[in-house]
């Protein structure tokens, strides 16, 4: 079963932490690593995220955060 999930753009994050801070699952954590631009970026660890898109909006760097909300299936009855 596919689940939510948030795409980010590591090179394009300047790891300002407002979606860390945004997320209500606490989806998002920083990263130990650092992109090509010399920031720590933001991660996503799977953890109940709802795609609320929180993160999204408030990101200021456009383009850098995508929501991806899994696609709920019903099975036929009959």
């Amino acid at each position: 079963m596919a689940e939510n999930h948030v795409d980010i753009e590591i090179n394009q994050c300047k790891g300002c932490r407002l979606c860390i801070e945004a997320c209500p699952t606490h989806s998002l954590v920083r990263g130990s690593e650092i992109n090509k631009s010399g920031y720590q970026y933001t991660k996503f660890t799977q953890n109940g995220c709802t795609a609320c898109g929180f993160c999204y909006y408030i990101c200021p760097e456009p383009g850098t955060i995508t929501v991806i909300k899994a696609e709920q299936r019903t099975a036929a009855h009959g």
